[in-house]
């Protein structure tokens, strides 16, 4: 009986204290982390997310799956200078289409990142990395 009196009494006492700490620093990260991370954007930076999720909507409506050119092309269309994107591979090297296709824009420290996973896009804002650049490894 000793033995589940001490197993049962950390374990209420764990949950309560780890549940609330645990959820409210995750609501409050994912709520908080949005608005600030929305609040804390550079004004050209947000107009530069507008421009690539607004360009990669479009494309993903005509193709789920675009190839690399594509995208490229539809987001230099948009207004984003050719010089600040990198481009992931459509095709993986054995020449099967790739499960996403992502695309990045740098803009001072910040790389707005898009991908297209099977015609449903997502868009994020993610710091610079230390080499200059979104992407790790090679990107054309």
């Amino acid at each position: 009986m000793s033995g589940n009196g001490p197993v049962s009494s950390p374990s209420p006492s764990s949950p309560a204290t780890l549940s609330p700490a645990t959820p409210d620093p995750a609501t409050a990260s994912a709520g908080a982390g949005s608005s600030s991370a929305s609040a804390s954007l550079s004004p050209n930076t947000v107009i530069l997310k507008q421009t690539m999720e607004s360009a990669l909507k479009t494309l993903a409506a005509a193709s789920p799956k675009p190839t690399q050119e594509a995208l490229r092309s539809q987001l230099v269309s948009a207004g984003i200078p050719a010089s600040t994107l990198e481009v992931s591979a459509s095709k993986t090297p054995t020449g099967l289409d790739a499960d996403a296709i992502e695309a990045a824009a740098k803009l001072d420290k910040d790389c707005v990142m898009g991908e297209i996973r099977d015609g449903q896009v997502s868009v994020s804002v993610l710091p610079v990395l230390a080499s200059g650049k979104c992407f790790v490894g090679d990107s054309r």
